[in-house]
């Protein structure tokens, strides 16, 4: 591939920069704006964009992921089936954005972005204690039933709660694939509800299952030989840069009024592509 020229590398990294800074800032929902920035600054075909998207998402979410691990946060059983089903659903997901015009692939994503801004502005009314709980923090361990919790405090696994799980992490890896995006918007929601885990482990352990799912859709790209190298490289090293900030401002900006404020922007994005796609 080519080498990238000095402005491009530049408006590459500028646009990781957004996206990481993003996902530190918000946790769900961040990702979001990888693929608009990549088809609209940097000029990318949707379906191009997708796998790098995904790549960057990954990326900045293993930056998060370390230091819920070494924290002890994460749930393992959970995080497990889920991405296995995400793993299993990423690929295929890929694999169909390649089959799907350019206009109808906008247009999904901009419903998708429209529900995602629709979403993080209820959650932010509904439950305005949860909007703290971003995937750049680290928390104290908080109890909670995990599917299932035995009298002596062991996690116990049921059937239909993996079935549940392994589910609904396929069809996160299919829109993961599909679209480029890390899905936490979907995965939190789903471990709080499944299980009943607090809403700190659950983003803890989302982070598992997003670094999984985006290198198995990544991986299916690289097979495929569909990703721009030399792009991907300031795109994800200035959003894994701004991870790390993102994180240190989070303890004193996260709260409900950010999480509107992103849930808006989201769905500008989502109005503009909708109009982009349809006009």
């Amino acid at each position: 591939m080519p080498a990238l020229s000095f402005v491009l590398a530049v408006e590459a990294a500028a646009s990781g920069v957004l996206v990481g800074l993003a996902l530190g800032l918000t946790g769900g929902g961040g990702s979001i704006f990888a693929v608009p920035l990549l088809v609209y600054v940097l000029g990318l075909a949707p379906e191009d964009a997708v796998p790098i998207s995904l790549v960057a998402v990954a990326l900045t979410a293993l930056v998060g992921a370390v230091q819920a691990v070494r924290h002890r946060l994460a749930v393992w059983q959970p995080a497990a089936i889920f991405a296995v089903g995400g793993v299993i659903g990423a690929p295929l997901g890929l694999a169909g954005a390649r089959h799907v015009p350019h206009e109808w692939l906008l247009a999904g994503f901009a419903i998708l972005a429209l529900t995602v801004g629709g979403l993080m502005w209820r959650a932010s009314r509904v439950a305005p204690a949860q909007a703290s709980a971003v995937r750049a923090r680290v928390y104290p361990a908080d109890a909670g039933p995990v599917c299932a919790l035995e009298p002596e405090g062991q996690l116990r696994f049921t059937a239909p709660c993996a079935a549940v799980l392994a589910a609904t992490g396929i069809g996160t890896g299919l829109l993961s694939g599909l679209f480029g995006v890390g899905g936490g918007f979907l995965i939190v929601p789903a471990l709080v509800l499944v299980t009943r885990m607090g809403i700190h482990r659950a983003v803890a352990t989302s982070l598992l299952i997003i670094t999984a799912i985006g290198f198995a859709g990544a991986a299916g790209a690289v097979w495929q030989n569909r990703i721009d190298w030399p792009l991907l490289a300031p795109f994800a090293a200035g959003g894994a840069a701004a991870m790390i900030a993102g994180r240190r401002l989070a303890a004193r900006l996260a709260g409900p009024r950010l999480q509107r404020t992103f849930s808006v922007l989201i769905v500008a994005v989502g109005a503009g592509m909708l109009i982009d796609a349809l006009i």
